[in-house]
């Protein structure tokens, strides 16, 4: 274990206080409060917080943190699951909130190039009006950052055809530990000059460095959208309808599904559109030209009318309520228990339907409702754990399926995480999943970055 900082003393706050001045950095206890946990509520207070502004604030920073054996955390909009940003050494939490420009939307390039702090939709809605697209689209995507999203490797709804962040990143621009700052990559779509080293920091969870600029590509925006729900009988008939789909040539750019406790959670919200009988739904959106969306809406009923029980489509603005009930999911679920943990399982697409199946006898035999739904196109399934923590037992049982699920997972050939990342919450399973040569090698790349370890320190990876 490095050895760490044990306290931030008079010399270092003077320090912080003269290189960000005012409310570039905080040390009362009120203020750091707001920075002491992410969306997992996991919780650690920092001893400080600072907001850089500038690429020479974050370097000088880090030549300071690495000769001061200081524990640095990144942060933007911390919307992370799994106590990523939580800073679990105190040490001084960075924010990158103030670094929001975006630089450049170039159509000649098909390229953009941003700060760490833009955040994600606005900076879709900048490209639109150009007429381009940055597809990337994780759930968080009107409050997160494309610095967040780009240090987790965000999926999202549209990975099934546009893959996922790493895809979309050209170049990048870091500060590293000592305060050197190194490009990464350009705005050329390709180059295989040496080895890639702008993917290593695509989903590093802020392991290697900060991140102070990012390139990314970009594409013409599709002209027409279209999205159908279709319900089925039971699940296997909704996996049958997903092999209908693929096997008709079609590729959606969303593919997703719900299982029958997803739905029964939904219904106690409210009427949803699918038919009394539907224990399983599908749902699809296609992009392109409107006469191609047009025509792939065809083909998809086509392929599906023997199979389905309900289909309702929507077009444009009526896709808002097509879609409705895939928003939905997260506040339905808290009427079946008050509590969850929210995992993000990802297997092969094929065995999709035995995760499911694990996940379903995992918590009947703990008397608790899993809910199963998520991105079937990638085979990222999350798995919500509903529990009462008051009851007691509850809490336990939970973390029980939870670990059930993870090693059924991973035995079937995928992971523990499709997108959220390890962070605090499932940094004790890394080990499980990846195995003592693989963490060998990877803690090896890490210190060449960073040899003592500042960066994140305390996280699973």
């Amino acid at each position: 274990m490095p050895q760490y900082a044990d306290s931030l003393t008079d010399a270092n706050r003077a320090f912080l206080t003269d290189l960000f001045p005012g409310d570039g950095c905080v040390f009362e206890t009120e203020q750091l409060n707001a920075f002491s946990t992410d969306a997992s509520r996991e919780r650690s207070m920092p001893w400080a917080v600072v907001r850089p502004e500038c690429r020479e604030q974050v370097a000088e920073l880090l030549q300071w943190a690495d000769a001061e054996r200081m524990p640095v955390y990144p942060r933007a909009r911390a919307t992370g699951q799994v106590g990523n940003t939580v800073p679990s050494l105190h040490g001084v939490t960075v924010s990158l909130l103030r670094m929001n420009r975006i630089i450049d939307i170039d159509g000649r390039d098909f390229a953009a190039e941003v700060e760490p702090g833009v955040i994600t939709s606005d900076f879709q809605a900048a490209c639109a009006e150009k007429g381009l697209f940055y597809p990337p689209d994780p759930a968080s995507v009107k409050i997160s950052t494309m610095g967040g999203n780009i240090s987790t490797c965000a999926g999202g709804l549209r990975a099934v055809k546009y893959g996922v962040t790493r895809d979309w990143v050209l170049g990048i621009e870091a500060a590293l530990p000592g305060g050197k700052v190194l490009t990464m990559g350009g705005r050329s779509q390709k180059d295989v000059v040496g080895l890639d080293l702008k993917r290593l920091f695509v989903g590093a969870n802020g392991k290697l460095g900060l991140i102070t600029r990012a390139t990314v590509k970009l594409i013409p925006l599709p002209e027409a959208s279209s999205s159908i729900l279709v319900g089925f009988a039971d699940l296997a008939a909704s996996m049958d309808g997903v092999t209908a789909v693929f096997g008709a040539g079609l590729l959606p750019c969303a593919c997703e599904f719900m299982d029958a406790t997803t739905i029964k959670a939904l219904r106690l919200l409210g009427d949803i559109p699918l038919a009394p009988e539907a224990q399983a739904a599908l749902l699809f959106k296609f992009d392109g030209t409107a006469e191609g969306v047009a025509a792939e809406v065809r083909r998809l009923k086509e392929a599906l009318v023997p199979l389905a029980v309900s289909m309702e489509a929507g077009e444009g603005e009526a896709e808002e309520a097509v879609w409705a009930a895939r928003r939905e999911i997260s506040p339905g679920s808290y009427r079946l228990r008050p509590n969850k943990l929210s995992e993000d399982l990802a297997v092969p697409r094929g065995r999709v339907p035995e995760m499911v199946d694990i996940a379903h006898k995992a918590g009947a035999d703990a008397g608790l409702p899993v809910l199963c739904y998520g991105h079937l196109g990638d085979g990222n399934i999350h798995a919500n754990i509903m529990h009462d923590a008051q009851r007691p037992g509850e809490l336990e049982a939970a973390h029980r399926v939870k670990e059930q699920l993870f090693r059924a997972a991973v035995k079937l050939g995928g992971t523990i995480s499709g997108e959220h990342g390890t962070g605090l919450t499932k940094a004790s399973f890394v080990p499980e999943q990846l195995g003592a040569d693989q963490l060998h090698y990877m803690d090896a790349v890490r210190r060449i970055f960073d040899p003592n370890e500042i960066m994140n320190p305390g996280k699973g990876w």
